[in-house]
């Protein structure tokens, strides 16, 4: 029998971003067979750990610990307290990113990842189409290439925008990726 998953205040659906999934595996940290495996990425120097991690081993730290890993790499926003940091690092399921997966903080907490999006759900979040639309200038594109850019995006395909909201304050943030 399946419990609930535990709860991740920094990944708050990680079924529907997909990085848990059902499953028989047994856990290579606890031993047990709980229903769901993490299937994000997971930043150790131990082998064996894709998709053989429980997502009640990653909400309690031990996988973290046993293993040295984490589940997060390179952070974009606001300065935050270590354990905010370590929070979101060894506490929280990752996810998959076209290049190296960012995290942001916001009003000095990690904000809550809500996944990939393409531009038809960015219609929702004009605060995040802003930031991606400043990300891309700052890229030195001109206004055609941003809004072509912006009209492109595709959240399963790419470019992928991935969408964060401040826990704090409710704003929607986003960065886009590709190859």
């Amino acid at each position: 029998m399946t419990t609930a998953l535990p709860d991740f205040p920094y990944h708050p659906d990680p079924v529907a971003t997909g990085v848990v999934v059902p499953s028989d595996v047994t856990c290579v940290c606890c031993g047990q067979q709980r229903g769901h495996v993490y299937t994000g990425p997971v930043y150790s120097e131990a082998d064996g750990l894709d998709d053989r991690l429980c997502p009640w081993c990653i909400a309690d730290g031990s996988a973290a610990e046993r293993y040295k890993a984490s589940f997060t790499e390179g952070c974009l926003g606001d300065h935050v307290p270590v354990d905010v940091i370590l929070a979101v690092d060894t506490r929280t399921p990752g996810y998959d990113a076209w290049q190296v997966p960012q995290w942001f903080y916001h009003c000095g907490d990690g904000a809550a990842f809500l996944g990939a999006v393409g531009t038809p759900e960015l219609a929702n979040y004009p605060d995040a189409v802003e930031m991606l639309r400043q990300e891309a200038h700052d890229w030195g594109w001109s206004p055609e290439e941003v809004d072509h850019h912006l009209s492109t995006l595709d959240k399963d395909g790419q470019p992928t925008a991935y969408l964060f909201r401040c826990r704090v304050c409710g704003t929607h943030l986003a960065y886009s990726d590709f190859t």
